[in-house]
């Protein structure tokens, strides 16, 4: 009888330490196990250069979202990344200053925009993430005295002042040219009397203002902003029209599917404060 009592405490005692077991398993399921990152995937994002400080930043918070994502940005003007792109250039996700290199791009596009016919945009990726100001401004003190768009027109024919503007094919360049158009200004006879002054991207015509080489520059709202220029006056829609800023994955992309989840991450509300807080307005998510 002891030896059955015996065995039968063993059994008793086998079976608590098997359930035990099992318990202990079924905590540590694999529906509870902490997400696994994705493989590691580098992203390159060609952007205007007016998005310098906000896509850094951005980027930062995107870390949290995909830390198995990797950003490169490649910042210049928009005229200068199109040409890139087009030439060959590894390009994920491009972001323009203006519709204009996003539509040379487009096969979708008005064949008198995208002359070279050319097929970069994937399809349905396309959207207007953000709206920009073309910006008036002045260095430290306004030496000239220079308060608006239209002291501005009678300063430049009068040659009483020196501005700065983006080339020919930068986007901030190409809505200087319409600001002229609207003022019945020539914009070679002009550059023929040293009033005007070129930068190739938005940044260099910024600084040539902070550094006080000229007397004022046109620029965007959001680079006087992160440069901390005081700005004298915004042009309306019917001087310039209306500073849109497209972007869309291309379909040169071999990581699409990462760069739509970058391009959706920059319509949330997250990213929508980064971009207000320097004065774009978010065109794409709950904040438009």
């Amino acid at each position: 009888m002891k030896r059955v009592l015996s065995l039968l405490l063993v059994g008793m005692l086998l079976c608590t330490l098997l359930t035990g077991c099992g318990a202990g398993k079924e905590e540590n399921s694999p529906s509870e196990e902490p997400a696994q990152t994705g493989e590691p995937v580098e992203l390159t994002v060609f952007a205007a250069a007016s998005l310098t400080e906000t896509l850094t930043e951005i980027a930062e918070k995107y870390r949290e979202v995909a830390p198995n994502v990797t950003l490169r940005f490649n910042f210049d003007s928009s005229g200068k990344l199109k040409t890139q792109i087009q030439e060959g250039a590894a390009c994920d996700l491009f972001l323009s200053a203006s519709p204009k290199q996003m539509n040379q791009l487009d096969s979708k596009a008005d064949p008198a925009v995208n002359t070279e016919q050319l097929d970069f945009v994937l399809s349905d990726t396309r959207c207007d993430l953000l709206e920009n100001k073309v910006a008036l401004c002045v260095p430290d003190g306004n030496p000239k005295g220079i308060d608006s768009y239209d002291a501005l027109a009678a300063a430049l024919k009068s040659g009483g002042v020196l501005l700065a503007m983006g080339n020919s094919d930068v986007p901030v360049g190409q809505y200087t040219q319409k600001i002229f158009d609207y003022y019945g200004l020539d914009e070679q006879a002009l550059a023929d009397a040293g009033v005007l002054t070129y930068g190739s991207n938005v940044k260099e015509v910024a600084a040539q203002v902070a550094e006080a080489a000229v007397d004022c520059g046109v620029i965007y709202a959001t680079d006087a902003c992160s440069a901390s220029l005081a700005v004298v006056d915004t042009a309306t829609a019917d001087m310039c029209g209306r500073v849109i800023y497209p972007a869309a994955v291309l379909n040169v992309s071999e990581h699409p599917d990462e760069a739509k989840a970058f391009l959706d991450y920059l319509k949330t509300d997250a990213a929508g404060a980064v971009f207000e807080a320097v004065g774009f307005t978010p065109l794409q998510g709950s904040n438009s």
